[in-house]
């Protein structure tokens, strides 16, 4: 038995759907209706971070756990697993972390949680193997509305690089270490074959959509601004710090680990956006 936190999340749900049909699956959600809605395979159970006991319940009789967590207002969430995880007799943990952990000058909240969190896993006495991504691919469909309507792309640090990488590879190497084919103990860190600009993204999805997008530089004021508007203080904050790091260079270093586990090359951004092209259009 398999269990898949985060399922209802951008990665969870693609684990959960590589896992389909080759081992039993079990979904740890607020809402298994929405499990249902998103037409995720295997057995969806109520669980609540905040509610230790629910944690225990559906951990039980489980061998491994993907343990995703997206907080970092609510400290508490991971101890909470790691505890029921212990309780319930898990095997393994594969812990989906952040590839800022491994830069020591990155101090800015979220990366201080997941440093956090990662240093319990490993205390836990449970198994665990952790991934460490870099940022997402699928971080640029917050552009296709503007896409669709406008033709334009609005991002901070425009001319600065990330070697993004596609949940798909981040999703298909959880899956290799949970059932055994990559190693515990392991941490690895996961980045995509190529750094590359918003502003070159951009360029990229102009080719693969066959239409003009026009890409718009944003201060790092405007986009503070508009973090604040949608998120807690704390993580706006959080956010900026992470933009000045991007600018300062720290986010465009690649790393062959993805292509050993994988025995094949990572997905380009341009092979992300051919398979995601309906998002904008």
């Amino acid at each position: 038995m398999i269990a898949v936190t985060g399922a209802t999340g951008t990665v969870g749900g693609l684990v959960a759907r590589l896992l389909a049909g080759t081992h039993p699956l079990r979904l740890l959600v607020r809402r298994p209706q929405r499990a249902g809605e998103l037409g995720l395979p295997g057995e969806a159970v109520a669980a609540d971070f905040d509610d230790p006991a629910s944690l225990t319940g559906a951990l039980t009789g489980v061998h491994a756990l993907f343990m995703v967590t997206a907080n970092p207002l609510q400290p508490a969430h991971d101890p909470n697993l790691l505890s029921a995880a212990r309780r319930s007799g898990v095997g393994h943990i594969v812990k989906l972390s952040a590839l800022a952990v491994a830069d020591e000058q990155a101090d800015d909240l979220i990366t201080r949680w997941q440093r956090h969190n990662e240093a319990l896993l490993r205390a836990s006495g449970v198994p665990w193997t952790i991934l460490r991504p870099r940022s997402f691919m699928s971080n640029s469909l917050a552009w296709a509305p503007s896409i669709r309507t406008r033709g334009v792309v609005q991002a901070p640090v425009g001319t600065s690089r990330n070697a993004c990488i596609a949940p798909q590879d981040i999703a298909e190497v959880a899956v290799r270490a949970l059932t055994g084919a990559a190693g515990e103990g392991m941490t690895y860190p996961l980045t995509g074959p190529q750094a590359l600009s918003a502003a070159e993204q951009s360029a990229v999805l102009a080719e693969v959509l066959d239409r003009p997008v026009r890409f718009v530089d944003m201060t790092l004021d405007q986009a503070y601004q508009a973090w604040s508007a949608r998120y807690p203080e704390p993580i706006a904050q959080a956010l900026l710090y992470s933009a000045r790091r991007q600018q300062e260079g720290a986010k465009q270093l690649t790393d062959p680990t993805l292509e050993k586990l994988l025995d094949r090359p990572a997905l380009t951004y341009r092979d992300w956006a051919r398979r995601h092209r309906h998002h904008f259009t």
